[in-house]
């Protein structure tokens, strides 16, 4: 049985956010971690810690949220282990008109759509956010 490990990461932004809690801790892995840098520097999260519990290293999310709303609406998987999506450059379509990004992974590293549409890569469609 293989675990979805980005989809239980993102279980844990969208439950932290449905609790409206300041921030979540979430288990370590270099692609979460970009994961949430991605989040960070998009303005979707505060701000991303690297902590070590118990020997263990782990990720404190710190949520961000406007006059008691969160930033982030909503957050989807979209690429899973079962069905892999890959998108090239042309078939990449903009998040809620642009309000919104896309995750990817390419062979240049973890990037938003528009990152990937600068670098003219495509990749695996990891999740949307908005």
């Amino acid at each position: 049985m293989s675990k979805d490990v980005i989809a239980n990461f993102l279980t844990v932004l969208r439950n932290g956010i449905g609790r409206s809690k300041s921030y979540v801790i979430a288990d370590y892995s270099n692609f979460r971690y970009e994961i949430a840098k991605i989040l960070k520097e998009e303005g979707y999260i505060t701000d991303v810690v690297v902590t070590d519990q118990e020997n263990h290293k782990k990720l404190k999310v710190v949520l961000k949220y406007i006059d008691g709303e969160s930033v982030i609406h909503e957050i989807n998987r979209v690429s899973k282990p079962s069905r892999r999506i890959y998108k090239s450059i042309d078939k990449i379509k903009p998040v809620i008109g642009g309000l919104g990004i896309n995750i990817l992974t390419t062979s240049k590293g973890v990037m938003t759509d528009k990152a990937a549409q600068k670098q003219r890569v495509g990749g695996e469609l990891i999740c949307t956010i908005w």
